[in-house]
């Protein structure tokens, strides 16, 4: 593969840590808001909320909090970690376009819950519910 450019797609979290409490409460934080936006804007008895609940969130949290070692495989970081990673693996960030982000939040304004969030920061958009920054995206090029 040779690509002129990356479209870098993150989950934002924090709870990768080696630690079980830390690992535990940052993995709270960000499932308590993920279930939240399901309760918010799916109804319960829907099988695409059932499905998310269980065979997507419910596994993954599963991993996260009752794994160790190997047998955990969902390490998610930051996106600023990433950020980093990216750097360090040769790629260039490319500057996030101001008409993108525009229409981004005036699409999510106009007809999405008024607690998403759209953002930016470092060159990346950032997607969230009630201030919580659940995903990130970004574009790189190979240097």
């Amino acid at each position: 593969m040779n690509p002129n450019v990356c479209i870098h797609g993150v989950l934002n979290g924090a709870y990768s840590s080696p630690f079980f409490v830390t690992r535990l409460r940052e993995a709270l934080f960000h499932f308590s808001s993920s279930f939240d936006v399901l309760e918010s804007n799916i109804p319960r008895e829907h099988p695409e909320r059932i499905l998310i609940e269980r065979d997507i969130l419910g596994k993954e949290a599963l991993n996260i909090i009752a794994c160790e070692g190997s047998q955990r495989v969902e390490r998610p970081e930051t996106y600023k970690q990433w950020q980093g990673r990216n750097m360090r693996a040769g790629f260039l960030q490319l500057p996030l376009h101001k008409d993108i982000l525009k229409k981004a939040k005036e699409k999510v304004k106009s007809g999405y819950h008024k607690d998403f969030v759209v953002d930016a920061n470092s060159q990346w958009m950032l997607l969230g519910w009630k201030g919580r920054i659940l995903f990130a995206l970004s574009s790189w090029r190979p240097v």
